[in-house]
């Protein structure tokens, strides 16, 4: 294990009053949902952006997690994985958390694939063979940490634990296990967990169910809901892909949800108002392979297999493609799409069902970029497979 600290910006950090309203503390942001409430960023560039910082961070698919003035992300190197955190307007590192892991390429690079959750003064990992981490999100040091895998002698899925820590109250919820697990976010002690078979590679995604919190899951071959507080089965539907390769997060809106797979599975809406869920929809005109989409005014934007497109999220039906993405991914934020193709170049464009019309367009990095950019505080992060992770001015500022 390393950890390094500096005491001036740990104090800075104990001392911050409240997180920012743009602040994007885990996977999909706020919402879960993968849009961001941020307003006054510049969208349109006259030249590129400013690169704020770059640093690397290891191999690795996490995204970056931004919470009072800190941004944190994962990587691997020499078998260890490492927790970083950086100053994130300066990138200037904060400190670090290593420990030993394997970096289980399997016709990829490999490495860690979670996203840090920030819950307050504590921050959540996730590792590719199920070791949690709880540390303190000041300094780094170890609250508590444990393989919650072996633990509950549950079985790894191929490509490996890649859902991100869900915090509601006192508990952090993981999909690991036949239908997840939940933990005492303090300690780290098992509150409920499910079976062992192997799960999916989506994280939970909060909903009411009746009077009741429930997390949706897109587990192994399967659509599952359960409670919060004890992990019952609320619902569950069948959804078998090739591979058993479910990673999209479920995305919520209203009181329906959207599921999608990869490998030519295709997706679907489903009315989550009655039990079992009544499907609406359900086609092969988006296929996540692994990034989530977006829903915004009556339209799903993602990524089918390698390619740009919108759905009407009424109907399935196609509105547009476009090639710009490959294998990339995407969020939005004020009316934008923020889209980050798998070669690195970053577009932005107005969100609308007639067509892909970027405003601006940079080459943000080389290499393989598979991982979702994060808008936040007028600055864009974006990493590559290698751990390459940049912070691009877009305050406008």
């Amino acid at each position: 294990m390393k950890m390094t600290t500096k005491a001036s910006v740990a104090l800075s950090f104990l001392i911050a009053l409240s997180a920012n309203a743009s602040d994007w503390p885990h996977w999909r942001g706020p919402d879960y949902n993968g849009i961001s409430k941020e307003t006054g960023w510049s969208a349109k560039w006259t030249s590129a952006p400013k690169q704020l910082w770059k640093a690397k961070v290891g191999t690795g698919f996490a995204s970056v997690s931004v919470s009072q003035g800190r941004a944190y992300t994962t990587g691997n190197a020499s078998d260890q994985d490492t927790v970083f955190c950086f100053d994130a307007t300066t990138g200037a590192e904060v400190w670090k958390h290593s420990y030993a892991a394997k970096l289980d390429p399997k016709y990829y690079e490999g490495g860690p694939s979670a996203t840090p959750t920030v819950d307050g003064d504590r921050v959540f990992t996730v590792g590719k063979r199920g070791m949690v981490h709880c540390l303190d999100a000041a300094k780094g040091t170890v609250i508590w940490s444990k393989n919650v895998a072996e633990e509950l002698k549950a079985s790894m899925p191929d490509w490996g634990f890649a859902g991100s820590v869900f915090i509601e109250g006192d508990l952090a919820i993981l999909n690991i296990g036949s239908a997840g697990a939940g933990l005492d976010k303090k300690t780290g002690k098992v509150v409920w967990s499910s079976g062992t078979e192997e799960s999916g590679y989506a994280t939970p995604v909060p909903f009411d169910s009746g009077s009741e919190r429930a997390v949706m899951m897109v587990i192994k071959r399967d659509v599952v809901a359960v409670k919060v507080k004890d992990g019952k089965e609320v619902w569950r539907f069948p959804w078998k892909t090739q591979y058993d390769v479910n990673a999209a997060d479920p995305i919520l809106f209203g009181s329906k949800v959207f599921i999608s797979s990869g490998y030519n599975h295709g997706g679907g809406v489903f009315d989550v108002s009655s039990n079992p869920p009544k499907e609406l929809w359900n086609n092969k005109n988006m296929r996540n392979h692994m990034n989530s989409c977006v829903i915004w005014q009556g339209h799903i934007y993602g990524v089918d297999e390698n390619q740009l497109r919108c759905l009407d999220a009424a109907t399935g039906e196609v509105k547009w493609t476009d090639k710009f993405s490959g294998k990339g991914s995407l969020m939005l934020a004020d009316g934008k799409l923020i889209v980050l193709s798998d070669k690195g170049e970053l577009a932005v464009a107005d969100v609308s069902p007639e067509g892909f019309k970027p405003i601006s367009r940079t080459q943000a990095l080389g290499g393989k970029c598979w991982t979702t950019p994060v808008l936040a505080n007028g600055k864009i992060y974006c990493r590559n497979a290698a751990g390459d992770v940049v912070c691009l001015d877009v305050s406008g500022k």
